[in-house]
């Protein structure tokens, strides 16, 4: 990262800062505007570059600004466990005339926990209390046991990397999204999200290898119900479900977790909109993240609308075969339809996009959305 690290190490500083001061009442709300405040004027700074100067970004930049939403799931999940009374506050009294060695002993905890270099590069939400167990705990692993955890893991990344060589080689041979005639571009909507999400299921995997070789992976003792490792890549459900609602609450599922508790749990109204609408501002509020994160709440919205008529209308199990298999493709082709938007990212492949006879699908659940409400009302 180089100089950039600063960015990291800065609102670090001022978290640990602000957590060992203030009570838990207060350390939630200041935490979360100041890691955010700062993260979008890091944000901007990219939009900058890349909207007004024309140039393309620094690779170090990107590489910082990822890890910065990384360190505002940590210090967020921090000060929630604070002012939930999970985790007892630091701050002590701020009158009291304690010993700096004092201080920073009590600091010192939080500094690994923010800073901690594998979790930074990637990989699922650790809380506070999981990573002093972790760290304080017993470091031992079973040898042959990681080792075959860890080989399967390579061997699912050398066939992801070899799906998404054979993927890109169709995709070169073919025209892009600007080019697509009719429903060509369908598939070249799909192909392409696709090979998105081969590059996401790849780099889960890879951060969980990761996290798992330092000590951080599932723990084999684990009581039901107690929290632990929650894996980002669930690939089954996440391709053979027929479910929106589902396919967000598994797509990067410990960061899905996170926004459920950090926004959806405590908006009292519109939480599913508040919740893809602040998605949209930690990703960065490009044009397509804004339009795409919130197409996806409506398109959930609509989810639970038709799968609820579904279930009190469709009875023969032949009907309900043919159902599931035709929301199963339509969900696929909205999810690649959301992730060109987001992925995207500039107006010009948003408009393209818009432009696509793929807008077909969204807009479809949008009007059974419009209906069924209408039916629900009267």
């Amino acid at each position: 990262m180089g100089t950039y690290a600063l960015l990291v190490f800065i609102p670090a500083l001022c978290a640990v800062v602000l957590v060992s001061s203030l009570g838990p009442q207060e350390v939630h709300r200041w935490t979360f505007f100041f890691q955010m405040g700062w993260q979008t004027l890091c944000h901007l700074g990219l939009h900058y570059t890349e909207y007004y100067l024309k140039e393309p970004p620094s690779l170090r930049f990107c590489i910082t600004l990822s890890s910065l939403m990384l360190l505002t799931q940590r210090i967020t999940s921090l000060s929630l466990d604070i002012c939930e009374g999970k985790l007892e506050a630091a701050s002590g009294s701020t009158q009291s005339r304690r010993p700096l060695s004092e201080h920073l002993c009590k600091a010192l905890p939080y500094f690994s926990y923010l800073l901690f270099f594998p979790a930074l590069l990637g990989g699922s939400l650790c809380s506070f209390q999981r990573f002093q167990a972790r760290v304080q705990g017993s470091s031992f692993l079973c040898g042959s046991r990681s080792f075959w955890a860890l080989a399967w893991r390579g061997l699912q990344i050398l066939g992801l990397e070899c799906l998404k060589v054979a993927l890109r080689w169709a995709l070169s041979e073919g025209a892009g999204l600007p080019d697509c005639r009719h429903l060509q571009c369908v598939y070249v909507m799909w192909s392409t999200a696709m090979l998105f999400k081969l590059t996401y299921y790849s780099h889960w995997i890879l951060d969980d290898s990761l996290l798992h070789a330092a000590g951080f992976g599932p723990e084999l003792d684990q009581r039901p119900g107690e929290e632990g490792h929650v894996p980002d890549a669930d690939i089954w459900t996440l391709e053979t479900t027929h479910r929106i609602s589902l396919f967000a609450r598994r797509w990067n599922q410990s960061t899905a977790r996170w926004l459920r508790r950090l926004v959806f749990q405590r908006s009292p109204s519109w939480p599913l909109l508040q919740t893809f609408a602040f998605s949209a501002w930690w990703h960065g509020l490009h044009p397509g993240q804004v339009f795409g994160f919130l197409c996806w709440a409506v398109m959930v919205e609509a989810d639970y609308l038709i799968h609820t008529f579904a279930n009190q209308s469709v009875r023969s199990w032949p009907l309900r075969l043919l159902y599931r298999a035709l929301t199963w493709a339509h969900t696929q082709l909205i999810i690649a339809y959301i992730m060109l938007a987001v992925e995207g990212r500039s107006l010009s492949s948003l408009w393209s996009l818009c432009n696509s006879y793929s807008s077909a699908f969204p807009m479809l659940y949008c009007s059974l959305l419009f209906l069924l409400a209408k039916r629900k009302r009267s």
